[in-house]
């Protein structure tokens, strides 16, 4: 709980330190917050958010609203739902996702529109996997996720842009982190080692990025850099 606490004292520092003027923010559930949400319209721009069981009020309002636009939608009765389908295939898996997003926040209780009053756009997010070698079907999962976003107007496809680009921002990094670094075999237990390793681990990440003068993968260019003393300056350098 201390993690989490620190991160919501976290999040409005480092939004007061950006330049939102026109960006659309993501975060994770845990930014959900009106203060957030507050300062992030007020510095110019928007927000496509996630509802989880940290704001219950909203969460359990927006599922019943979602579910019965989308059993009308279904039935081909009038919706001002749009939705978005897109389905990925690789690494033997297969993922389906799905976006319905209604701009109708009207839709909500008074009493959820007075406490967030920059909803303009309301969404679920549902996500089917399957792994194709499992022929027991016991991998098979489908997740189900419900957004907020200050977008008026937006399409379910841009929508789904955004909240899909902020996973993927995630998981690249922890993939890259556990396969170039290893991270994931590190056993350091005491005191702050783990999370002083893991944040130097993060700085040498985006040093190796940068570095573009060698056309080598991140696990290379850091073997690179341990047998080469002038490309380890430069990367320190650059």
């Amino acid at each position: 709980m201390k993690g989490k606490s620190n991160e919501i004292v976290a999040i409005p520092e480092l939004l007061e330190l950006l330049d939102l003027q026109g960006a659309v923010v993501t975060i994770d559930a845990i930014g959900t917050q009106r203060a957030i949400v507050d300062q992030i319209i007020q510095k110019g721009g928007d927000y496509v958010l996630p509802v989880k069981e940290n704001q219950k009020t909203l969460v359990e309002n927006l599922e019943s609203v979602m579910m019965d636009l989308i059993l009308d939608h279904q039935k081909g009765l009038p919706s001002k739902l749009r939705f978005h389908e897109q389905k990925e295939e690789g690494h033997g898996r297969c993922e389906i996702r799905k976006i319905w997003l209604s701009d109708d926040a009207s839709l909500l209780r008074p009493k959820v529109l007075e406490a967030w009053p920059t909803i303009k756009g309301i969404a679920m997010v549902e996500r089917y996997r399957q792994d194709y070698g499992d022929f027991s079907g016991t991998s098979a999962s489908t997740e189900r996720c419900f957004y907020i976003t200050s977008l008026d107007g937006a399409s379910a496809e841009l929508v789904a842009g955004y909240i899909r680009g902020h996973w993927a921002v995630e998981n690249n990094l922890h993939w890259q982190l556990d396969v170039s670094f290893n991270e994931d075999q590190q056993r350091m237990r005491k005191g702050f080692a783990a999370e002083n390793h893991s944040r130097l681990n993060r700085m040498a990440l985006n040093l190796l990025k940068q570095e573009k003068t060698v056309k080598l993968g991140i696990k290379n260019k850091r073997l690179s850099a341990g047998w080469d003393n002038d490309y380890l300056l430069t990367l320190i350098t650059q």
